[in-house]
Protein backbone atom coordinates (compact mmCIF):
# COMPACT_ATOMS: atom_id res chain seq x y z
CA UNK A 1 0.00 0.00 0.00
CA UNK A 2 0.96 3.81 -1.07
CA UNK A 3 -0.87 6.10 1.09
CA UNK A 4 0.05 9.90 0.84
CA UNK A 5 -1.68 12.93 2.20
CA UNK A 6 -2.71 15.08 -0.89
CA UNK A 7 -3.83 18.11 2.01
CA UNK A 8 -5.20 18.88 5.00
CA UNK A 9 -7.80 21.60 6.06
CA UNK A 10 -7.89 21.77 9.68
CA UNK A 11 -8.16 17.91 11.10
CA UNK A 12 -9.89 17.16 7.43
CA UNK A 13 -8.12 15.21 5.05
CA UNK A 14 -7.81 14.45 1.60
CA UNK A 15 -5.61 11.53 0.83
CA UNK A 16 -4.86 8.86 -1.79
CA UNK A 17 -4.20 5.07 -1.31
CA UNK A 18 -3.01 2.93 -3.69
CA UNK A 19 -3.73 -0.75 -3.31
CA UNK A 20 -2.97 -3.74 -6.08
CA UNK A 21 -5.75 -2.89 -7.43
CA UNK A 22 -6.86 0.61 -7.29
CA UNK A 23 -5.86 4.04 -6.62
CA UNK A 24 -8.69 5.48 -3.96
CA UNK A 25 -8.65 9.36 -3.03
CA UNK A 26 -10.38 9.82 0.11
CA UNK A 27 -12.48 11.02 2.10
CA UNK A 28 -14.40 7.61 0.62
CA UNK A 29 -17.12 5.72 1.26
CA UNK A 30 -16.86 2.04 0.96
CA UNK A 31 -20.41 0.66 -0.73
CA UNK A 32 -21.11 -2.43 1.18
CA UNK A 33 -20.89 -5.71 -0.31
CA UNK A 34 -21.71 -8.84 2.04
CA UNK A 35 -21.50 -11.32 0.23
CA UNK A 36 -19.24 -10.29 -2.67
CA UNK A 37 -22.29 -8.11 -4.07
CA UNK A 38 -23.86 -5.48 -3.69
CA UNK A 39 -27.77 -5.59 -2.90
CA UNK A 40 -29.35 -4.75 -5.87
CA UNK A 41 -26.40 -4.04 -8.15
CA UNK A 42 -23.98 -5.90 -9.62
CA UNK A 43 -19.93 -5.22 -11.04
CA UNK A 44 -21.60 -3.93 -14.40
CA UNK A 45 -23.74 -1.43 -12.53
CA UNK A 46 -21.12 -0.45 -9.99
CA UNK A 47 -18.93 0.29 -12.85
CA UNK A 48 -21.22 2.11 -15.28
CA UNK A 49 -23.35 4.43 -13.18
CA UNK A 50 -20.85 4.39 -9.56
CA UNK A 51 -17.38 3.65 -9.91
CA UNK A 52 -16.45 2.87 -6.82
CA UNK A 53 -12.54 2.52 -6.15
CA UNK A 54 -13.69 -0.32 -3.09
CA UNK A 55 -16.31 -2.15 -1.91
CA UNK A 56 -16.68 -4.07 1.18
CA UNK A 57 -17.14 -7.94 1.57
CA UNK A 58 -17.46 -9.82 4.81
CA UNK A 59 -15.44 -12.58 6.10
CA UNK A 60 -18.42 -14.34 8.66
CA UNK A 61 -20.83 -14.78 5.72
CA UNK A 62 -18.69 -15.72 2.92
CA UNK A 63 -16.56 -18.21 4.74
CA UNK A 64 -20.45 -19.86 5.65
CA UNK A 65 -21.53 -19.29 2.21
CA UNK A 66 -20.03 -19.98 -0.33
CA UNK A 67 -16.74 -20.77 1.71
CA UNK A 68 -13.41 -18.88 1.06
CA UNK A 69 -12.12 -21.84 -0.42
CA UNK A 70 -14.86 -21.85 -3.37
CA UNK A 71 -13.71 -18.06 -3.25
CA UNK A 72 -10.25 -18.95 -3.37
CA UNK A 73 -10.68 -22.01 -6.10
CA UNK A 74 -13.10 -19.29 -8.91
CA UNK A 75 -9.86 -16.93 -8.60
CA UNK A 76 -10.58 -14.75 -5.29
CA UNK A 77 -13.20 -11.93 -4.62
CA UNK A 78 -12.10 -9.71 -8.14
CA UNK A 79 -12.58 -12.70 -10.53
CA UNK A 80 -15.18 -14.36 -8.40
CA UNK A 81 -17.57 -10.87 -8.61
CA UNK A 82 -16.55 -9.30 -11.57
CA UNK A 83 -15.59 -6.29 -9.55
CA UNK A 84 -11.86 -5.82 -10.80
CA UNK A 85 -11.09 -2.57 -7.97
CA UNK A 86 -10.14 -3.21 -4.48
CA UNK A 87 -12.17 -5.02 -1.57
CA UNK A 88 -11.62 -4.93 2.33
CA UNK A 89 -12.81 -7.55 4.10
CA UNK A 90 -13.97 -7.50 7.59
CA UNK A 91 -12.87 -10.06 10.31
CA UNK A 92 -16.31 -11.28 10.66
CA UNK A 93 -15.92 -11.10 14.54
CA UNK A 94 -19.01 -8.86 14.54
CA UNK A 95 -21.19 -10.84 12.89
CA UNK A 96 -20.36 -13.77 14.79
CA UNK A 97 -21.62 -11.89 17.84
CA UNK A 98 -24.25 -10.33 16.53
CA UNK A 99 -26.09 -12.98 14.33
CA UNK A 100 -25.45 -16.13 16.74
CA UNK A 101 -27.59 -16.62 19.78
CA UNK A 102 -24.45 -18.27 21.69
CA UNK A 103 -21.29 -16.35 21.17
CA UNK A 104 -18.59 -18.03 23.42
CA UNK A 105 -15.00 -15.18 23.99
CA UNK A 106 -12.02 -17.15 25.14
CA UNK A 107 -8.57 -16.22 25.38
CA UNK A 108 -8.02 -18.07 22.14
CA UNK A 109 -11.10 -16.52 19.79
CA UNK A 110 -14.70 -16.94 19.00
CA UNK A 111 -16.92 -19.48 19.35
CA UNK A 112 -20.30 -19.29 17.66
CA UNK A 113 -23.01 -20.71 15.86
CA UNK A 114 -24.06 -20.07 12.04
CA UNK A 115 -27.07 -18.41 11.41
CA UNK A 116 -27.54 -20.53 8.34
CA UNK A 117 -27.22 -23.87 9.78
CA UNK A 118 -26.62 -24.21 13.56
CA UNK A 119 -23.57 -25.25 12.78
CA UNK A 120 -20.52 -25.03 15.28
CA UNK A 121 -17.37 -23.01 14.10
CA UNK A 122 -14.04 -21.00 16.07
CA UNK A 123 -12.69 -17.69 14.63
CA UNK A 124 -9.16 -17.14 16.01
CA UNK A 125 -6.98 -14.46 14.52
CA UNK A 126 -4.80 -16.50 12.75
CA UNK A 127 -8.04 -18.47 10.81
CA UNK A 128 -9.34 -15.13 10.24
CA UNK A 129 -6.54 -14.45 7.95
CA UNK A 130 -6.36 -17.72 6.48
CA UNK A 131 -9.65 -16.78 5.36
CA UNK A 132 -8.91 -13.46 4.18
CA UNK A 133 -6.12 -14.76 2.33
CA UNK A 134 -8.10 -16.96 0.36
CA UNK A 135 -10.74 -14.01 -0.21
CA UNK A 136 -7.93 -11.69 -1.84
CA UNK A 137 -8.93 -8.59 -0.63
CA UNK A 138 -7.21 -5.80 -0.81
CA UNK A 139 -7.27 -4.81 3.44
CA UNK A 140 -7.89 -7.21 5.61
CA UNK A 141 -9.56 -6.28 9.09
CA UNK A 142 -8.26 -8.35 12.31
CA UNK A 143 -10.21 -10.43 14.52
CA UNK A 144 -11.41 -8.05 17.41
CA UNK A 145 -13.32 -8.37 20.99
CA UNK A 146 -15.79 -5.52 20.37
CA UNK A 147 -18.32 -4.88 23.07
CA UNK A 148 -22.08 -3.72 22.85
CA UNK A 149 -22.79 -0.44 24.39
CA UNK A 150 -23.57 -0.16 27.40
CA UNK A 151 -20.89 -1.97 28.90
CA UNK A 152 -19.06 -2.17 32.24
CA UNK A 153 -15.95 -0.83 32.82
CA UNK A 154 -14.37 -4.67 33.03
CA UNK A 155 -15.84 -6.12 29.82
CA UNK A 156 -14.30 -2.78 28.06
CA UNK A 157 -10.96 -3.38 30.10
CA UNK A 158 -11.01 -6.68 28.92
CA UNK A 159 -11.96 -6.19 25.35
CA UNK A 160 -9.21 -3.79 24.97
CA UNK A 161 -6.62 -5.86 26.50
CA UNK A 162 -7.65 -9.19 24.43
CA UNK A 163 -8.20 -7.07 20.97
CA UNK A 164 -4.38 -6.18 21.99
CA UNK A 165 -3.34 -9.75 22.18
CA UNK A 166 -4.88 -10.92 19.34
CA UNK A 167 -3.43 -7.73 17.30
CA UNK A 168 0.43 -8.82 18.05
CA UNK A 169 -0.27 -12.33 17.14
CA UNK A 170 -1.75 -11.42 14.40
CA UNK A 171 0.66 -9.42 12.90
CA UNK A 172 3.37 -11.17 13.66
CA UNK A 173 1.46 -13.94 11.88
CA UNK A 174 0.83 -11.38 8.83
CA UNK A 175 4.04 -10.51 8.39
CA UNK A 176 5.60 -14.27 8.38
CA UNK A 177 3.06 -15.66 5.64
CA UNK A 178 4.44 -12.00 3.45
CA UNK A 179 7.98 -13.45 3.67
CA UNK A 180 6.54 -17.15 2.57
CA UNK A 181 4.66 -15.32 -0.28
CA UNK A 182 1.70 -15.56 1.08
CA UNK A 183 -0.61 -12.28 1.13
CA UNK A 184 2.20 -10.04 -0.67
CA UNK A 185 -0.33 -7.89 -2.12
CA UNK A 186 -2.73 -7.88 1.30
CA UNK A 187 -2.86 -5.17 3.65
CA UNK A 188 -3.84 -5.37 6.99
CA UNK A 189 -5.72 -2.90 9.38
CA UNK A 190 -5.75 -3.15 13.13
CA UNK A 191 -9.34 -2.14 15.30
CA UNK A 192 -9.25 0.42 18.23
CA UNK A 193 -11.42 -0.74 20.49
CA UNK A 194 -12.38 1.30 24.20
CA UNK A 195 -16.49 2.11 23.73
CA UNK A 196 -17.02 5.75 24.45
CA UNK A 197 -14.32 5.58 27.28
CA UNK A 198 -11.26 7.95 27.28
CA UNK A 199 -9.12 6.32 29.03
CA UNK A 200 -9.77 3.37 27.51
CA UNK A 201 -9.49 4.72 23.99
CA UNK A 202 -6.67 6.30 24.34
CA UNK A 203 -4.66 3.12 25.84
CA UNK A 204 -6.26 0.97 23.02
CA UNK A 205 -4.48 3.35 20.41
CA UNK A 206 -1.61 3.61 22.07
CA UNK A 207 -0.86 0.35 22.04
CA UNK A 208 -2.46 -0.82 18.56
CA UNK A 209 -0.38 2.18 16.53
CA UNK A 210 2.86 0.73 18.12
CA UNK A 211 2.36 -2.09 16.02
CA UNK A 212 3.23 -2.95 12.30
CA UNK A 213 0.28 -2.05 10.25
CA UNK A 214 -0.75 -0.78 7.64
CA UNK A 215 -3.94 1.38 8.57
CA UNK A 216 -6.02 1.79 11.39
CA UNK A 217 -9.66 1.53 12.51
CA UNK A 218 -11.88 3.03 15.11
CA UNK A 219 -14.52 0.16 16.19
CA UNK A 220 -17.10 -0.61 18.83
CA UNK A 221 -18.67 2.92 17.71
CA UNK A 222 -22.41 3.80 15.99
CA UNK A 223 -23.59 1.20 18.35
CA UNK A 224 -26.46 3.03 20.00
CA UNK A 225 -24.59 5.65 22.16
CA UNK A 226 -25.48 9.51 21.11
CA UNK A 227 -24.40 10.91 18.08
CA UNK A 228 -22.48 13.44 19.96
CA UNK A 229 -20.77 10.85 22.09
CA UNK A 230 -19.42 9.11 18.81
CA UNK A 231 -18.31 12.48 17.62
CA UNK A 232 -16.56 13.11 20.96
CA UNK A 233 -14.59 9.89 20.85
CA UNK A 234 -13.30 9.72 17.78
CA UNK A 235 -12.12 13.77 17.75
CA UNK A 236 -9.99 12.01 21.23
CA UNK A 237 -9.18 9.32 19.43
CA UNK A 238 -7.92 10.26 16.27
CA UNK A 239 -5.07 12.27 17.97
CA UNK A 240 -3.17 9.19 19.21
CA UNK A 241 -3.52 7.88 15.23
CA UNK A 242 -0.40 7.62 13.01
CA UNK A 243 -0.70 11.00 10.68
CA UNK A 244 0.98 9.04 7.91
CA UNK A 245 -1.42 6.21 7.75
CA UNK A 246 -5.21 5.93 6.62
CA UNK A 247 -7.43 5.94 9.86
CA UNK A 248 -11.20 3.91 9.03
CA UNK A 249 -14.32 4.55 11.11
CA UNK A 250 -16.49 1.66 10.86
CA UNK A 251 -20.20 1.08 10.22
CA UNK A 252 -20.88 4.55 10.09
CA UNK A 253 -23.33 6.41 8.45
CA UNK A 254 -25.45 9.30 7.76
CA UNK A 255 -24.54 11.95 5.54
CA UNK A 256 -24.60 14.06 9.08
CA UNK A 257 -22.23 11.56 10.92
CA UNK A 258 -19.96 11.73 7.25
CA UNK A 259 -19.31 15.01 7.46
CA UNK A 260 -18.59 15.13 10.82
CA UNK A 261 -16.05 12.97 11.31
CA UNK A 262 -14.39 13.99 8.06
CA UNK A 263 -14.09 17.11 9.98
CA UNK A 264 -12.43 15.44 13.06
CA UNK A 265 -10.09 13.52 10.87
CA UNK A 266 -11.47 10.10 9.32
CA UNK A 267 -10.59 8.85 6.24
CA UNK A 268 -12.56 5.84 4.92
CA UNK A 269 -16.18 5.01 5.84
CA UNK A 270 -18.79 2.43 5.58
CA UNK A 271 -22.02 1.61 6.12
CA UNK A 272 -25.12 -0.85 4.94
CA UNK A 273 -27.47 2.77 5.92
CA UNK A 274 -27.65 3.61 2.05
CA UNK A 275 -28.46 0.59 0.51
CA UNK A 276 -30.97 -0.56 3.33
CA UNK A 277 -32.41 2.66 3.41
CA UNK A 278 -32.99 2.45 -0.35
CA UNK A 279 -34.62 -0.74 -0.04
CA UNK A 280 -36.90 0.82 2.50
CA UNK A 281 -38.06 3.16 0.43
CA UNK A 282 -35.88 6.39 2.10
CA UNK A 283 -33.87 8.32 -0.64
CA UNK A 284 -31.04 10.78 0.14
CA UNK A 285 -31.19 14.08 -1.24
CA UNK A 286 -29.02 17.36 -0.93
CA UNK A 287 -32.06 18.56 0.95
CA UNK A 288 -32.63 15.85 3.15
CA UNK A 289 -33.91 12.60 2.93
CA UNK A 290 -37.27 11.70 1.65
CA UNK A 291 -40.06 8.66 1.85
CA UNK A 292 -40.70 7.78 -2.02
CA UNK A 293 -43.88 6.06 -0.70
CA UNK A 294 -45.36 9.34 0.40
CA UNK A 295 -48.67 9.82 -1.43
CA UNK A 296 -47.05 14.10 -1.85
CA UNK A 297 -44.87 11.88 -4.78
CA UNK A 298 -48.00 10.03 -6.86
CA UNK A 299 -47.99 12.67 -9.58
CA UNK A 300 -44.36 14.53 -8.37
CA UNK A 301 -42.49 15.06 -12.14
CA UNK A 302 -39.22 16.43 -10.50
CA UNK A 303 -36.48 14.00 -10.06
CA UNK A 304 -35.25 12.81 -6.72
CA UNK A 305 -32.76 15.56 -6.33
CA UNK A 306 -32.51 18.49 -9.12
CA UNK A 307 -28.32 18.80 -7.93
CA UNK A 308 -27.93 15.17 -8.48
CA UNK A 309 -26.12 13.87 -11.47
CA UNK A 310 -26.88 10.25 -10.91
CA UNK A 311 -28.54 8.32 -13.95
CA UNK A 312 -31.99 7.67 -12.06
CA UNK A 313 -32.54 11.62 -11.51
CA UNK A 314 -31.29 12.27 -14.92
CA UNK A 315 -34.06 9.96 -16.18
CA UNK A 316 -36.92 9.03 -13.82
CA UNK A 317 -39.30 11.45 -12.09
CA UNK A 318 -40.25 10.93 -8.02
CA UNK A 319 -43.85 9.35 -9.51
CA UNK A 320 -42.26 6.87 -11.19
CA UNK A 321 -40.21 5.49 -8.69
CA UNK A 322 -43.19 5.86 -5.90
CA UNK A 323 -45.15 3.72 -8.50
CA UNK A 324 -42.25 1.14 -8.58
CA UNK A 325 -42.34 0.94 -4.79
CA UNK A 326 -45.68 0.95 -3.99
CA UNK A 327 -46.18 -2.09 -6.42
CA UNK A 328 -43.45 -3.82 -5.13
CA UNK A 329 -41.35 -3.81 -8.65
CA UNK A 330 -37.96 -5.16 -8.29
CA UNK A 331 -36.81 -2.46 -10.55
CA UNK A 332 -37.20 0.20 -7.83
CA UNK A 333 -34.41 -1.50 -5.37
CA UNK A 334 -31.94 -1.26 -8.14
CA UNK A 335 -32.77 2.21 -8.94
CA UNK A 336 -33.33 3.16 -5.07
CA UNK A 337 -29.79 1.79 -4.48
CA UNK A 338 -28.03 3.25 -7.30
CA UNK A 339 -29.24 6.78 -6.34
CA UNK A 340 -28.34 6.86 -2.25
CA UNK A 341 -25.11 5.60 -2.95
CA UNK A 342 -24.45 8.11 -5.89
CA UNK A 343 -25.67 10.70 -3.21
CA UNK A 344 -22.96 9.04 -0.90
CA UNK A 345 -20.30 8.94 -3.21
CA UNK A 346 -20.57 12.44 -4.68
CA UNK A 347 -21.03 13.73 -1.17
CA UNK A 348 -17.30 12.55 -0.08
CA UNK A 349 -16.01 13.94 -3.70
CA UNK A 350 -17.27 17.64 -2.52
CA UNK A 351 -16.17 16.80 0.49
CA UNK A 352 -12.02 15.64 -1.12
CA UNK A 353 -12.72 18.95 -3.34
CA UNK A 354 -13.41 21.30 -0.55
CA UNK A 355 -10.31 19.93 1.51
CA UNK A 356 -7.93 20.39 -1.53
CA UNK A 357 -9.40 24.38 -1.85
CA UNK A 358 -8.94 25.15 2.31
CA UNK A 359 -12.92 25.86 2.01
CA UNK A 360 -13.68 22.62 4.30
CA UNK A 361 -15.74 24.81 7.13
CA UNK A 362 -17.66 26.82 4.37
CA UNK A 363 -18.80 23.31 2.64
CA UNK A 364 -19.60 22.27 5.96
CA UNK A 365 -22.17 25.13 6.39
CA UNK A 366 -23.50 25.11 3.41
CA UNK A 367 -24.30 21.43 3.64
CA UNK A 368 -26.65 22.25 6.72
CA UNK A 369 -28.00 25.10 5.55
CA UNK A 370 -29.57 23.03 2.31
CA UNK A 371 -31.29 20.92 5.01
CA UNK A 372 -32.75 23.11 6.96
CA UNK A 373 -34.81 24.49 3.81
Amino acid sequence: MKFQINNTDNKARATTIKTAHSTIQTPVFMPVGTLGAVKALDATDLNNFLNPDIILGNTYHLYLRPTDRVVAKMGKLHNFTGFKKSFLTDSGGFQAFSLSDNVKIDEGGITFRSHIDGSKHYFTPKKVIDIQNNLGSDIMMILDDLVALPATQERIKASIERTTRWAEETIEYHRDNQKRGIGVEQNIFAIIQGGTDKAFREKSARELCALDYDGFAIGGLSVGEANQDMYDTVEWTTQFMPTDKPRYLMGVGTPEDLVENVARGVDMFDCVMPTRNARNGTLFTSFGKINIKGAKFKEDEKPLDSECECMVCQNYSRAYLSHLFRAKEITYLRLGTIHNLYYYQNLMKQMREAILENRFEKFRDEFYKKRTK
